[in-house]
């Protein structure tokens, strides 16, 4: 979002009567700092998920391992526990609820240790060794919940979209058709319908893996006539979506360049990015083919279904595309 946001706050330093510029809310940076903490999240979700699934699959080796009676119906309570726990760190695009769900667990991980030393079933040495190390875990569990919390813009599951295509139509006319966010379903196979809400800001629904429907509102926070618009999802939104489309004239007069770059983090954190790329509903894999269709949209007035045949009867490409913009 940096990369984005950046070029956003750049163009607008340009004051004109016709920018619409952004709330300095829009503006904040994601940085470069994020991305160690999330990994550390996602590595911790992994290690409680595979935790887990010792704990309750072999809960005998792992009350032998660390040095505990084999009460394997509380390991196993304490397995399923650690799998929830993974589950919610990998299902929230912020996982601090995840990650202070298992600094609780560490610390009850680390009383039933404690209280354990008194046993004769017992290994006091393996247990000493299993609370040195649950309590080195649970440090890190603090510092990333911490880390996380402290910064609103760290996400899980952001994906990030650059591309670039060429369109034989002029800037005036691409950004006179895009601007209208209505017309997008027209060329966006992902898209249900984009409904407008109120000044800049529309109402979006999309596909969703298997069928589902996913919705959130969004707005323009900067854009200026002929050259780019910006948007970002709303606050609340339980999507996450800040994008701009540029467009510059070709060089030697042969049409308009579009460059996209989007950042998306679907619901359900880096869960659900996972699972709309296994379903092919991945803004990378959208992107591209939307853009191409834009394109034929755009210089023929139609766009190709995937059986090969025109979407809608040949005509006047021109007073197709006014007949959308008039919508």
């Amino acid at each position: 979002m940096g990369v984005i946001l950046s070029r956003i706050e750049s163009a607008s330093l340009q004051r004109s009567p016709n920018i619409i510029y952004p709330r300095r809310s829009a503006m904040k940076d994601n940085g470069s700092n994020n991305g160690k903490e999330l990994q550390l999240a996602c590595g911790l979700g992994w290690f409680s998920i595979g935790l887990g699934l010792a704990e309750v699959l072999a809960p005998g080796a792992v009350a032998h391992l660390t040095g505990l009676p084999p009460r394997r119906g509380l390991l196993r309570l304490f397995g399923f526990r650690e799998i929830a726990t993974g589950l919610a760190i990998f299902s929230q695009r912020r996982p601090v609820e995840g990650l202070w769900a298992r600094v609780a667990g560490d610390v009850l991980d680390l009383a039933v240790l404690a209280s354990a030393y008194g046993s004769r079933k017992t290994n006091p040495t393996k247990i000493t060794a299993s609370i040195a190390a649950i309590a080195g875990v649970t440090a890190l569990d603090v510092y990333c919940g911490q880390a996380i919390h402290s910064n609103p813009d760290a996400m899980q599951g952001v994906q990030r979209v650059r591309e670039t295509l060429t369109i034989n139509d002029t800037a005036e006319n691409l950004y006179n058709f895009w601007h209208q966010f209505e017309n997008l379903p027209g060329f966006m196979t992902h898209l249900k319908s984009v409904t407008k809400i109120g000044e800049n800001r529309w109402h979006w629904v999309a596909k969703g893996p298997a069928r589902t429907s996913v919705e959130w509102d969004a707005e323009i926070v900067a854009h200026r006539p002929n050259e780019f618009i910006s948007w970002r999802s709303l606050e609340g939104s339980d999507v996450y979506t800040v994008g701009t489309v540029h467009f510059e004239r070709a060089h030697g007069g042969r049409g308009t360049v579009i460059r996209v770059e989007m950042e998306y983090a679907p619901p359900a954190g880096a869960l659900g990015a996972t699972v709309a790329k296994l379903f092919g509903e991945a803004p990378q894999k959208q992107v591209p083919v939307d853009l191409r269709r834009f394109k034929q949209l755009m210089e023929t007035g139609e766009v190709l279904r995937t059986d090969g045949q025109p979407s809608g009867r040949p005509g006047n490409r021109r007073s197709k595309i006014d007949l959308m913009l008039q919508h």
